[in-house]
């Protein structure tokens, strides 16, 4: 009788999975069969224009983004330009549902989704030298999918520059 009970137990834990599983996959197939492909594409910095709907976040050196008002500036890392741009990709890939789209010669660009609705954002980053040992950034995220984002695309680059800050300043001990 117990054995009977833990393999329907096992059964049940696996289907459920299973159906789980199924969920996120259509759903990520009918967003973008309804708003096509979650990744936004690439960003150029110097001439970006904001959205006038808010769900959008961006960090920004202002001498940069002088065509949008970014929502803060970053700090100037004190490593490399490379060595930044490794720390953002670490820190990115940490984040639960984020995956690397494109990795080009200037700009990354990641494609994060919700837990639940597994709605897509897209994240893009430049990282700019500001001298041998020095090197800032710039983020911007924003969602394919809603009129407001909650606040989510502006937490969410705000606890990556964080993270980034902390392992930089990690790296210069």
């Amino acid at each position: 009788m117990r054995k009977k009970a833990v393999a329907i137990g096992l059964v049940g834990i696996s289907l459920g999975y299973g159906l789980w599983r199924g969920w996120e996959t259509g759903i990520e197939r009918a967003w973008q069969g309804v708003f096509g492909s979650p990744d936004l594409g690439p960003v150029e910095f110097a001439a970006l224009k904001r959205r006038t709907n808010p769900n959008d976040a961006l960090i920004c050196p202002r001498d940069i983004c002088s065509q949008a008002q970014p929502d803060a500036e970053p700090p100037v890392f004190p490593i490399s330009g490379d060595r930044l741009r490794g720390l953002v990709s670490d820190v990115a890939l940490a984040e639960p549902g984020t995956t690397l789209v494109d990795r080009g010669p200037q700009q990354d660009r990641y494609l994060v989704r919700t837990r639940l609705m597994r709605f897509p954002d897209t994240v893009v980053v430049q990282v700019f030298d500001r001298g041998p040992d020095e090197s800032t950034l710039a983020l911007y995220s924003r969602s394919q999918i809603g009129r407001s984002d909650f606040g989510v695309n502006r937490r969410r680059i705000e606890r990556w520059v964080a993270r980034i800050g902390t392992l930089a300043a990690r790296q210069q001990t």
